[in-house]
């Protein structure tokens, strides 16, 4: 039977459509970013499977009238008309490139405007509620990366300086963010194209300098050469970056202490994937600005096959990372410096990262406490479900947010209902409970109006071939509030196995 009913699925990869056909979205797969999909399993080296996000209230959606209550159409399922078209789908959404702070705590963004022919915008969240989001970067510029060809990381910020890649010919550009005169001004050499690329820098303040992944394809395009680099930002004229870490054929995550005195890196190799086997590297930076000392903080165990992720210095100049080491589960660990010794700091049968498919990813965040506490808010995936919660690491307690003070996050994310958002979380003084609640983003603000026609998925658990694992899928079944089936019959269902989408981001900043 035909399925092109399910061609109107929704706005949003998180939301659904009032197709007359069921849905039900899950994965044999391995370590992919999958909707709807989650796997417990005893042992790293078995496959991984994450759930989707919903990290949103739907409250948001409140006051959505239905239509009026009548009597329901009896049509055979592939028949129900939707007002849900290909043209709403593929008009209304625009596309979450990104993430960040800037100095003064408001909000920066990158999204993807399809009235613009797919134009990804750097904006910034006004300063009053109600006022239009402001365009940073000028109309001949867009903001992406082609590193590693799925891209993301595609800027950052510091302070009010923004640093990015330009599409067009993926050069790094800086820009200030306080004065709506300001200009982009190439920070790269221009190589005659878009032959150099970059992704996930840093700003590294000791030396003035941006450290960042450069993926090189001036001498071999279809096997570039993959380096963590530092660029000069005094110079007036854009010089060649300095390499400072080389050899492997993949980098992320280069992120530098606090007082630039030391580098952390995730580096992979052919033929593993990052989710498969990858190694935490520590770099010690000398007076000159050069790695003149590394270690190998996780991954370097032959006898032990892990992929370590995200790694982060906290406040404190210690290193957080995530890996899935010892139970199987992507877990947060610390490294002791001075055993060169991995701990961890809160063990749970969930996931706190995502496969990294794309630059740039961010699972959780230290705040800041005045009461000297060791907070981190993080989120995380558990028996098909996800949640945002705040770690105490010091007594390795977990406390659930009761809602989505003086801290705020912002947090991606979505649910059934709404579209991919990012919402302001304001903390009360303990850091526990939520005070306030506010979408600053959505990529749909219209689609809401369609949200009878929504349907509702429901989370299903069933065992897979390997004893003691179970896996998690959503269920969308036919939804229409105009017709109906005849009785007994059964609708088309459709099995998706691999659908990529938005994965839940934190930001934090101290008010």
């Amino acid at each position: 039977m035909a399925l092109a009913a399910i061609a109107t699925r929704c706005c949003s990869a998180s939301a659904s459509s009032s197709s007359s056909s069921s849905l039900i979205i899950f994965s044999p797969l391995s370590r992919r970013i999958i909707s709807g999909i989650s796997t417990r399993r005893p042992h790293p080296t078995q496959r991984r499977m994450v759930a989707s996000a919903s990290s949103v209230s739907s409250s948001h959606g409140e006051g959505i009238q239905e239509p009026a209550k009548q009597e329901r159409i009896t049509a055979p399922f592939g028949s129900w008309k939707s007002p849900i078209t290909a043209d709403v789908v593929s008009g209304a959404s625009k596309r979450l490139g990104g993430i960040s702070v800037a100095g003064d705590g408001r909000l920066l963004w990158v999204e993807s405007r399809p009235a613009e022919a797919g134009r990804a915008v750097l904006v910034k969240e006004p300063e009053k509620p109600g006022v239009e989001p402001i365009d940073i970067i000028p109309k001949e510029y867009a903001v992406r990366t082609t590193c590693q060809e799925y891209g993301g990381g595609a800027f950052s910020s510091s302070g009010d300086t923004v640093i990015f890649s330009n599409y067009k010919d993926q050069r790094l550009y800086k820009q200030s963010i306080g004065s709506r005169d300001s200009s982009p001004v190439p920070i790269t050499p221009d190589y005659g194209g878009p032959l150099v690329c970059y992704a996930d820098g840093v700003s590294d303040i000791r030396f003035s300098r941006y450290i960042t992944v450069r993926e090189d394809r001036r001498k071999d395009s279809l096997n570039p050469t993959t380096e963590i680099v530092a660029i000069g930002l005094n110079d007036n004229d854009s010089q060649e970056p300095k390499v400072l870490v080389g050899g492997s054929d993949f980098y992320a995550y280069p992120r530098m202490d606090a007082k630039g005195e030391r580098i952390a890196w995730i580096e992979w190799s052919h033929p593993n994937m990052p989710w498969d086997r990858s190694e935490l590297w520590v770099g010690y930076i000398s007076e000159s600005g050069d790695v003149y000392k590394r270690t190998c903080v996780a991954g370097s165990d032959p006898n032990l096959v892990e992929s370590a992720t995200e790694p982060k210095w906290s406040p404190r100049g210690e290193l957080f990372f995530i890996t899935d080491r010892q139970n199987g589960f992507w877990n947060l660990y610390k490294w002791i410096e001075s055993e060169n010794k991995v701990v961890p700091v809160y063990l749970l049968n969930a996931e706190f990262a995502r496969p990294l498919w794309i630059f740039g990813m961010n699972s959780y965040e230290f705040i800041k406490s005045d009461d000297h506490k060791n907070l981190i808010a993080c989120s995380y995936r558990q028996n098909g479900r996800s949640h945002i919660g705040i770690l105490d690491y010091s007594q390795s307690s977990m406390s659930l947010l009761e809602a989505l003070g003086n801290h705020f996050l912002y947090i991606e994310g979505a649910s059934a209902v709404l579209p991919s958002s990012v919402a302001k979380v304001t903390l009360d003084c303990e850091k526990l409970k939520v005070v306030d609640f506010s979408v600053v983003w959505s990529s749909s603000p219209d689609v809401l109006k369609y949200k009878p026609y929504f349907s509702i998925p429901e989370l299903i658990e069933f065992p897979t071939k390997v004893p003691g694992q179970n896996a998690y899928a959503y269920f969308y079944p036919p939804s229409n509030p105009i017709y109906q089936a005849p009785d007994g019959e059964k609708p088309p269902l459709l099995l998706k196995s691999h659908v990529q989408q938005e994965v839940p981001q934190l930001r934090h900043v101290e008010c």
